[in-house]
């Protein structure tokens, strides 16, 4: 993969200066851009104006850019609060700027890059900015103007120079803004363009401001179901980077797992603390090695779910840990914090033996042999059970049947197919008849010695 080389450079324009020009364009503009709804109470129509593209700052506060951020701190060592700080920074607006023209040049299925169209069509409609000029919404947008600003010849690109940029009220609030900005995440089609982690920063905020789920899903038109799901699966998220990969904000880690830590709280809600811990330590594995295991990864959900005590015991007989905990360098700190129920049976020796990178390749073959193994056992038990439930529930339709309210034409078709019915159960009870007999019949099952 090549990698990828970003051609803009970020040149701040002072605060004061950016200020005093986007004050006297809204002063001058007799342009209006989409109102806004749900502002104050009521809707807002803000005014347009242009501005030289180096002007407007890229917003910090960004839910859409949350992970990568995180990732950058984490991986670089930067400041934890590197972006938070860092609005009036060119050294953070240049790495802002990097994530999100990476993400201007990201499609989706059936979706066109941003940067494409851009690069195609030029500025379609205006991006919105605070009276200082920090972009609310069109971060990408800007981002993927200014990349194009300089062409592959080194010529200027004459659309962009100049930017149309619609102006929220110079005293809206921080607050405000975080509104706007899960406003228009509501929106289907903008939805689309966040990842799963930025979604639930956008959540796990707007719950920060004590507002109640249901105040919250109300916002962003979704269930409150659906929003106390996201915050317990960013929870799990968390704890597995901070406490299973000691690499805590690392998010890009868990952009793929949005389906195992969304199942992950509801597989362990009932169960004990110890367990509990066990069955985080088998999801964590398996989507840890997801690369390594044929399928979909989420048709092993019921390994760590209601079928996780099947699995640890036959992964404890498996790599024969029985005597583990006596052994003298036996080593209890499991990292996951949370008190232990000594009543409960420990398998901290498990974990353990899950967590060990010396070994980890062949735990791991064991840990997926286990758990296909329990699958295959708990799908056969369920198969002998088929018949019997299909037999039942072809009874109570068949109990509910009400032949007053029946069409008269409808008559002889109904006493056809009670025929067939018939002679279906004769060849049922037949086959009963003869398993019975057979059963009975030990010689049937001996061979010819």
């Amino acid at each position: 993969m090549k990698k990828m080389i970003m051609t803009y450079a970020i040149k701040l324009t002072p605060r004061s200066e950016r200020e005093t020009m986007i004050e006297k364009r809204v002063n001058a503009s007799t342009e209006f851009g989409e109102p806004i709804f749900d502002f104050r109470s009521g809707t807002f129509t803000p005014k347009v104006i242009s501005l030289p593209i180096n002007v407007p700052l890229y917003r910090m506060e960004n839910c859409r850019t949350f992970s990568a951020q995180q990732t950058e701190i984490a991986r670089k060592g930067l400041d934890k609060d590197f972006f938070s700080k860092g609005q009036e920074l060119s050294t953070a607006q240049q790495v802002q700027h990097e994530i999100l023209a990476k993400l201007a040049k990201k499609g989706a299925e059936s979706i066109t890059p941003i940067i494409s169209v851009l690069q195609e069509d030029g500025q379609r409609e205006p991006i919105l900015i605070s009276s200082t000029g920090v972009v609310v919404n069109g971060n990408r947008r800007l981002s993927a103007m200014r990349e194009l600003l300089r062409k592959s010849d080194g010529s200027v690109d004459e659309r962009f120079t100049n930017i149309r940029c619609a102006v929220l009220p110079s005293d809206v609030s921080r607050d405000e803004i975080d509104d706007i900005e899960a406003d228009l995440q509501a929106r289907p089609q903008t939805k689309l363009d966040y990842d799963w982690i930025g979604d639930a920063r956008l959540i796990r905020r707007q719950v920060g401001k004590g507002r109640s789920s249901k105040e919250v899903a109300d916002r962003l038109r979704r269930s409150k179901a659906d929003i106390e799901n996201v915050l317990l699966a960013l929870d799990e998220a968390d704890l597995y980077l901070s406490e299973w990969l000691e690499k805590p904000g690392e998010y890009e880690r868990v952009q793929e797992g949005q389906q195992i830590f969304a199942d992950l709280p509801k597989s362990i809600a009932r169960k004990d603390t110890n367990l509990q811990n066990a069955s985080r330590a088998i999801a964590w594995s398996i989507y840890e090695n997801r690369d390594k295991i044929s399928g979909r990864v989420y048709r092993l959900n019921a390994a760590f779910g209601k079928l996780a005590p099947n699995v640890l015991e036959l992964l404890e007989e498996e790599l024969d840990l029985s005597d583990y905990q006596n052994e003298d360098n036996y080593d209890d700190d499991f990292a996951i914090d949370i008190d232990s129920d000594d009543a409960t049976k420990d398998y901290t020796a498990i974990i353990e033996a899950l967590r060990d990178d010396t070994a980890k390749d062949d735990v791991l073959d064991t840990l997926i042999d286990a758990c296909e193994t329990v699958l295959e056992l708990d799908k056969g038990k369920k198969n002998e059970q088929a018949a019997l439930r299909a037999l039942s529930q072809a009874n109570s339709k068949i109990a509910g049947i009400d032949v007053s309210y029946a069409g008269t034409k409808t008559l002889p078709a109904m006493l056809k197919q009670i025929e067939t019915i018939r002679g279906t159960l004769g060849k049922i009870e037949t086959a009963i008849t003869a398993r019975q007999a057979d059963g009975k019949n030990p010689q049937n099952h001996l061979g010819e010695g």
